[in-house]
């Protein structure tokens, strides 16, 4: 089909903001694809603990990775990113000392840990980095010019 005029003007408008709403989608970061990542590879291994931990320790770890998940999708949709980065670096501090504590009582091994570490080492990197961009927006926003 052959567009011209008015009409192709309008197709190419919807072309420009279909790809800008692709790139703000929270679905498409990097970083929630490393936390879904850990939060799918978190409901593998604990579905392998014994019934002690898995319906304590398990299930919190499981929560708490939910939570992850849901921070980044708040961050992504609103203006106060940095309110939810924090919350997200707080849970995400959570989740790792939970991790290490799966370690410590033998529920993961050590390669499985590793494997966790290097992903919350670059989820950990990513929203930092997010955050003190969003600060810096912020404050920029909130000096006027000299």
């Amino acid at each position: 089909m052959l567009l011209v005029g008015p009409s192709r003007a309008m197709h190419g408008l919807e072309i420009l903001l279909e790809k800008a709403t692709k790139l703000a989608l929270y679905y498409d970061l990097p970083v929630f694809k490393d936390v879904y990542k850990m939060t799918l590879r978190i409901f593998e291994l604990t579905s392998n603990f014994s019934r002690e931990y898995k319906f304590t320790l398990g299930q919190d770890l499981k929560r708490d990775c939910i939570l992850l998940v849901r921070s980044i999708y708040r961050a992504n949709k609103c203006k106060d990113k940095v309110l939810y980065l924090e919350q997200f670096l707080d849970s995400f501090e959570v989740v790792k000392l939970e991790i290490r504590l799966c370690k410590d009582l033998k529920l993961i091994s050590v390669k499985q840990q590793a494997e966790l570490a290097l992903l919350t080492e670059n989820i950990g990197k990513q929203i930092t980095g997010w955050r003190n961009a969003q600060e810096k927006i912020v404050n920029s926003r909130a000096m006027p010019d000299k």
